[in-house]
């Protein structure tokens, strides 16, 4: 097939539903990344909240999301995508600016009446809303507004704008950090989403479903997360338990030592599935990976430079993925899935050793930059890795919670990145240990990842 011939085929195998759809979810991830790149400043300079409650609270805005996406895809189904798209943009632009508005005097009335952390932990939670409606809504367009001889190109077109925007967001942020304050970042964001709830209701109509698609209920999502979690009666109010105590010792409101963790992982990991034991521990590369987010902003401003453009150096992750995508997998598309996924989680965790060996705005850049190559080169074979280990059938099933462990390593990371700040940077002076401390996580994360595949899927293997 001649280019021409291959370039009419694109561009005649999307509706407009398609790139309606993947324009808008340009502005999602540029609202979303910008508003994360601003939140551990925002959150500690202009908030005034400490370090560790900046860590828990900003763990909580880059974790709900994740959770919340579990049943975005029912709700999505049930509302169409026109309803569940547009309103989804109008809950992300209220949400951002209330985000933007925390200590606007008209709000002084709720503020006053609340705990501030608690107060603060709500209006967080309310962006995930809005994203768990916009991934189905954007992916399922794609799938559904796109001829079949190019949907694997509208795919890439997705993870493209997706990337586009996470390189922009941050970008925006730190102008509008610059030249408007950092509370007019979330308002920016706030414009931004709003602009596409119109440009979704004026443009987008709604893409063709296929007569044998299923529509999956709330319900049915909910019985495949206790099919995948295992012993759900076990584990499930374990979690809850840990989670509830996380939060009181994260807000200082009751003192938890950390064995007391230990000993409910223990329990929850009694009962959980093979898969959810894979996704535990895979939850490690998270945590390494979010503290960009997490600790990157505190440590640069407190213990290199004051004045350190946080935001503008968030860039570097975005922009390497989209130039250097297509290379990485070129040069790792021999290596199989797994490997794949633990070297990956190898190269982030290194990476970090850069800043703490050279504390530098350029040691910021290059240790983003390196944990960028890690995370192009596990994020293919990781989903990849997944569906081998479905059980025959499930494979849908399974695959609707592979993002789980972004969503934990959020939370997780959160209150630890805070602590390890805290601890290291505020309490021994020693800010740099923090890096090697981050490291050791990631490292520790890949060795057991290999452990479980020696253990569980070898085993597996010898007796099928």
């Amino acid at each position: 097939m001649s280019f021409s011939q291959r370039l009419e085929e694109v561009r005649t195998g999307f509706e407009r539903p398609f790139w309606v759809a993947n324009i808008s979810e340009i502005f999602e991830r540029l609202s979303y990344y910008g508003a994360f790149a601003s939140m551990a400043v925002y959150l500690q300079n202009r908030l005034n909240f400490s370090t560790q409650q900046t860590g828990t609270l900003t763990g909580i805005f880059g974790g709900m999301v994740w959770f919340m996406a579990i049943f975005g895809g029912a709700a999505a189904d049930r509302l169409g995508f026109r309803r569940a798209l547009s309103l989804a943009y109008l809950i992300l632009a209220i949400a951002y600016f209330l985000i933007g508005s925390i200590a606007a005097p008209w709000l002084a009335p709720v503020r006053n009446a609340l705990p501030l952390t608690v107060f603060v932990a709500c209006i967080l939670i309310l962006p995930a809303l809005g994203i768990a409606l916009v991934k189905p809504c954007v992916v399922g367009t794609t799938a559904r507004a796109s001829k079949p001889n190019v949907r694997s190109i509208g795919y890439s077109i997705y993870y493209t704008m997706v990337n586009i925007g996470g390189a922009a967001g941050p970008y925006l942020a730190g102008w509008g950090h610059e030249h408007l304050g950092v509370e007019n970042v979330y308002r920016v964001a706030a414009l931004s989403v709003f602009c596409m709830f119109f440009f979704v209701l004026f443009f987008f109509r709604e893409p063709q479903r296929a007569a044998a698609e299923p529509v999956p209920s709330i319900g049915q999502v909910a019985r495949n997360f206790c099919i995948v979690l295992g012993n759900y009666k076990l584990v499930l109010p374990v979690v809850l338990i840990a989670a509830i105590l996380g939060l009181l010792n994260a807000f200082s409101v009751l003192s938890v030592p950390w064995w007391g963790f230990l000993i409910l992982l223990a329990l929850a990991l009694v009962g959980m599935s093979r898969f959810m034991w894979f996704l535990i521990i895979f939850t490690g590369y998270w945590i390494v990976f979010w503290q960009q987010y997490i600790s990157l902003p505190g440590y640069l401003q407190h213990y290199v430079n004051a004045n350190a453009p946080v935001e503008k150096i968030l860039v570097t992750d975005g922009a390497t993925v989209i130039a250097l995508t297509i290379a990485v997998s070129f040069l790792t598309r021999k290596i199989p899935p797994l490997a794949a996924v633990i070297l990956g989680t190898v190269i982030t965790s290194i990476a970090w050793l850069i800043l703490a060996l050279h504390p530098s705005i350029l040691g910021a850049v290059l240790s983003i930059f390196v944990m960028a190559l890690g995370e192009i080169t596990q994020q293919p074979p990781y989903y990849d890795y997944i569906s081998r280990l479905a059980p025959p059938g499930q494979q849908g099933t399974y695959m609707g919670f592979a993002f789980l462990p972004i969503g934990i390593g959020s939370l997780i990371g959160g209150p630890l990145g805070g602590w390890m700040l805290h601890h290291f940077g505020e309490e021994q002076h020693q800010p740099a240990k923090l890096w090697f401390m981050v490291t050791g996580i990631g490292l520790a994360t890949a060795l057991a990842l290999w452990i479980y595949d020696r253990t569980f899927i070898a085993r597996q293997s010898t007796a099928t």
